[in-house]
């Protein structure tokens, strides 16, 4: 249940609370029947990053926090507003926070030292890339263009469903034990964009393939495309720090908070063809 009662005094917050795990987690939340307040600006109670005004509000009543920074923890700033959210958080009476992070990334880690010295519960979610990049953001129109040209070279990624993350954050919301806990969440094999490629076109049954281009070709096409210049920036910095192939391995975080194995890329590219998430 999504609840707007200022008298409540349990409240998960969920911010980007209808983004690619957000959502997620508020509806796995709603299911156990935890009291959930969502976090974006089109909520009713509406929350923005970019203005602290709305954070008050949103906080009020508060006891937990699932944080997520759109559109990365890697972009100039964020460990600023980062900083300023959690100690207003703190301030409010929010006693455990749950970050979701990236692996790989610097600034990513400036902020998990953040909520760790925040003097509250914390959990910290540290991801690997995620499958539904291919189906809810900027990759699903090149899987549309039957060419997926990306400066990833051979590199191999342990593809992560945002499902598995969903299930780990609501996990770590409601249960005990996971408090002081950072769990590296990946999938459970490692594939190059090649072959993940070759997943989703196998699965949609279109002829779609993966190009390997330069950097400079990449951020070239995407300024011609029109692409807004920090997120030209931003995708330049993943690709070219974080998709080097220093992440090329797997961990056991999804194991050890479900029980479980984490769900493979063919499940999610499957699941995907059939709900028509590649069709124009």
């Amino acid at each position: 249940m999504i609840n707007t009662n200022e008298n409540a005094s349990n409240l998960t917050l969920v911010l980007g609370g209808t983004g690619k795990t957000g959502r997620r987690v508020v509806e796995r939340l709603e299911a156990r029947g935890v009291l959930v307040r969502v976090g974006s600006r089109s909520a009713e109670v509406p929350f923005e990053w970019q203005d602290p005004a709305t954070w008050t509000p949103v906080l009020q009543d508060v006891a937990s926090v699932y944080i997520t920074y759109y559109p990365d923890l890697a972009v100039p700033g964020a460990t600023d507003t980062i900083r300023s959210f959690v100690e207003q958080a703190v301030q409010s009476g929010v006693r455990h926070l749950v970050l979701l992070s990236g692996r790989g990334e610097e600034e990513a880690q400036r902020c998990e030292c953040i909520v760790r010295e925040a003097g509250v519960d914390w959990t910290i979610l540290r991801a690997s890339w995620f499958s539904q990049n291919f189906s809810e953001a900027f990759l699903r129109d090149l899987v549309l263009g039957g060419v997926v040209a990306l400066p990833a070279g051979e590199v191999q990624e342990p593809f992560i469903s945002a499902d598995d993350i969903a299930d780990v954050a609501v996990t770590v919301l409601t249960e005990p034990g996971h408090e002081g806990e950072l769990y590296e969440l990946t999938g459970p094999r490692l594939m190059s964009f090649a072959e993940a490629v070759g997943e989703i076109a196998k699965a949609t049954g279109r002829d779609v393939s993966y190009v390997p281009i330069s950097l400079e070709a990449f951020v070239s096409a995407l300024i011609e495309q029109g692409v807004p210049t920090d997120f030209v920036s931003l995708l330049s910095y993943l690709f070219d720090k974080v998709l080097d192939g220093h992440n090329a391995y797997l961990t056991d975080g999804v194991q050890r908070v479900l029980g479980r194995a984490p769900r493979d890329f063919t499940v999610y590219a499957q699941a995907t063809a059939t709900s028509g998430a590649w069709k124009e």
